[in-house]
């Protein structure tokens, strides 16, 4: 059981390299339209935001820290989300794009969210 949940945090540090990785690619990529580039600032923040706070929660010294971080994270994530569908609502060009991050931000946001009710004790042991 301890085997999975480390592997899993290490799948899911993974993940969230690879989709700042993407995100950083698309906001080049959106770029390309003047309208969008405060837009394309603030995703790449936001989004990378959301892997950097999850590996500043392993350096933590407490419980209350190490949800902290993860809270931020799970800020981040949904901050993400609102500037994924801004560009996929005002320009149909990068709709598609901005669909296929807004299911992935989606995603990560519920895996953390759910991390944070388990760490809060609100729900069977299954920490991130």
């Amino acid at each position: 059981m301890q085997n999975d949940k480390a592997k899993f945090k290490i799948e899911f540090i993974k993940r969230l390299i690879r989709f700042s990785l993407e995100v950083i690619k698309f906001c080049n990529e959106i770029r390309t339209d003047r309208n969008l580039w405060a837009v394309a600032d603030q995703l790449l923040r936001s989004a990378t935001s959301v892997g950097a706070n999850v590996i500043e929660a392993k350096s933590c010294g407490s419980k209350k820290d190490y949800i902290r971080f993860f809270e931020i994270a799970l800020r981040s994530a949904n901050e993400t989300k609102y500037w994924l569908i801004l560009v996929k609502e005002g320009n149909q060009k990068f709709s598609s794009s901005a669909e296929i991050l807004l299911k992935e931000a989606s995603e990560i946001a519920n895996i953390i969210g759910a991390g944070i009710i388990t760490m809060k004790g609100k729900r069977s042991n299954f920490t991130l």
